[in-house]
């Protein structure tokens, strides 16, 4: 049998600026996001009845029911646009990506359902149609079905593209201390200051290295193990080093494919338990 398949591409965060805490509960925020060429694998066949299988090294704990972001998406686009188009499927997600580690999984997952179920069965569904229709799952999800470098306002749903910023192929490394990070204490924990916007210059990259994370020191306190990833990375001199998202995950951006190869193998000899990933920006 025939199976479709699609990736949850990790997500990073470049910068993440908190500007204001809403009266809603949710956070004003300015975040540029983009993505890694690996992640998640998603695969699904035809079947009688709507079912998922969760394997893979980070499966652990994870549930496979209803509840899941992956097939809250298969339901949300059958709803939307019958049965008779969205047929029932048996899908098998392979988890390669810690969870709970600021990079988006289940953000990320959710979105290869879409594009899966886009491509195979709602082909005329454009990208901004898709965006708005799977928005209600989540603030990041949009982003993450285009996986594609863009600049995220509002609660992170409100997009648009950052063509200056040139930074497909970039080599990346990120590092994880294998410990989740909750994403609501650590926005809970913000200290409420608004240290200014995103991106005030013309040079979008040179941009980046005056900006931050504002979710680092609060995701510190509940994880300190983000401290000592960070300080490592630094020592191998990469072009920029930061936490993404709301933690714990960290990354490094290369100018070299070999630099960033010699920096994992020396975290991965320093460090063995540690989750290490290799990969390109998208």
């Amino acid at each position: 049998m025939t199976a479709f398949r699609e990736t949850g591409w990790a997500k990073i965060n470049l910068a993440l600026h908190v500007r204001r805490r809403r009266s809603d509960g949710y956070h004003e925020i300015e975040t540029l996001f983009a993505f890694v060429d690996g992640g998640d694998a998603l695969a699904a066949e035809f079947a009688d009845a709507d079912s998922l299988v969760i394997d893979g090294e980070f499966a652990g704990g994870l549930s496979a029911g209803s509840d899941n972001l992956v097939m809250r998406m298969l339901a949300l686009l059958r709803g939307g646009y019958g049965a008779g188009r969205v047929p029932p499927l048996s899908v098998t997600l392979t988890k390669a990506l810690p969870v709970a580690a600021g990079i988006g999984g289940g953000s990320a997952d959710a979105a290869a359902m879409a594009r899966l179920v886009r491509a195979h069965f709602l082909p005329e569904l454009g990208d901004a149609t898709l965006a708005r229709v799977v928005s209600p799952l989540g603030a990041d999800i949009a982003a993450c079905v285009a996986s594609e470098t863009c600049l995220g306002v509002g609660v992170g749903d409100e997009l648009s593209v950052v063509p200056e910023l040139r930074l497909g192929g970039t080599p990346v490394l990120l590092v994880n201390p294998r410990l989740p990070v909750a994403t609501g204490p650590v926005f809970a924990a913000w200290d409420g200051i608004d240290r200014g916007p995103l991106f005030t210059g013309a040079d979008k990259r040179a941009q980046l290295f005056g900006a931050r994370n504002d979710l680092q020191r609060p995701a510190i306190a509940q994880c300190p193990a983000v401290a000592d990833i960070l300080l490592e990375l630094g020592a191998l001199r990469p072009w920029l080093a930061r936490m993404s998202g709301s933690g714990a995950t960290c990354f490094a951006l290369f100018d070299a494919a070999a630099e960033r190869d010699a920096a994992a193998a020396s975290l991965a000899e320093r460090h063995p338990d540690w989750w290490l990933m290799t990969g390109a920006l998208r």
